[in-house]
């Protein structure tokens, strides 16, 4: 190396990459859901979904690990269809704005039918497209 010259390093840095198993898709579903135990429904909104799971915007606090039974309703072509999901909470924020009663939480889909999977997929395709 001649004098006056800067030997130069080989760059290196952080590159991130979507760990996500299946993209998501914004929406804005109306949901309905209960708990486990219960026959009550609640409605909440689901802004973003996927094949794995939705983001759901909930009226109240859930808890993580919570099993919930969901029905959201698709718009499919020119009708509305409605699946039967049971999702898992498996991450929440703090609630947003106690004057709306706005929770966000991540639900993972746990048990889903062959039917219902088919009219998700359906429906995700259609948003991609």
């Amino acid at each position: 190396m001649k004098n006056g010259e800067k030997e130069t390093k080989p760059r290196t840095g952080v590159v991130s990459f979507e760990r996500r198993k299946y993209p998501r898709l914004s929406v804005d579903l109306p949901i309905e859901y209960s708990q486990i135990d219960s026959s009550v429904s609640n409605a909440g909104r689901g802004l973003d979904i996927s094949g794995g799971g939705v983001l759901i915007y909930f009226p109240e606090q859930m808890d993580l690990s919570q099993y919930l039974k969901l029905k959201l309703s698709l718009p499919l072509g020119s009708e509305l269809s409605t699946i039967e999901v049971l999702g898992e909470v498996v991450w929440m924020d703090m609630h947003l704005d106690k004057h709306r009663g706005d929770y966000r939480c991540g639900v993972k889909f746990i048990d889903i039918s062959q039917e219902d999977m088919t009219k998700l997929k359906t429906f995700l395709r259609s948003l991609s497209g």
